[in-house]
């Protein structure tokens, strides 16, 4: 029996954050989705069968989402990473390893085509 993925997308603007669930939902993801960062890392620690993280870089609170992939890559290094932001762009150096930038506007398709290349068995 095949599983389907798993994600956890964070992102605080809600319109987008509902849209990217459903174009996600439509493509066979299971997808969990958080508003700020503390509410993401509570969500990992709940379900450790996360496969992927969808962040936006620029969200309110404590922790923007490049801190929370960083976090999530060192506590919880299997899980992927997929950074998105429409206003800064990140050099590589501070990405966590083996990490992806979509810029926003994001093709959905791309997004989950890339998903589905990164949480591939190897």
């Amino acid at each position: 029996m095949t599983t389907k993925p798993i994600v956890l997308v964070v992102e605080d603007e809600i319109p987008i954050r509902m849209d990217i669930v459903d174009q996600l939902e439509e493509r066979w993801f299971t997808v969990f989705e958080a508003g700020i960062a503390d509410e993401a890392i509570d969500i990992v620690i709940a379900y450790p069968k996360i496969g992927l993280l969808f962040t936006d870089i620029d969200m309110p609170g404590g922790m923007d989402g490049l801190k929370l992939a960083n976090a999530v890559r060192d506590r919880w290094p299997p899980i992927k990473i997929i950074l998105e932001s429409v206003y800064r762009s990140v050099a590589e150096s501070d990405m966590p390893a083996e990490s992806r930038l979509f810029s926003k506007p994001y093709d959905a398709d791309a997004v989950a085509k890339t998903m589905c290349q990164m949480m591939a068995p190897p």
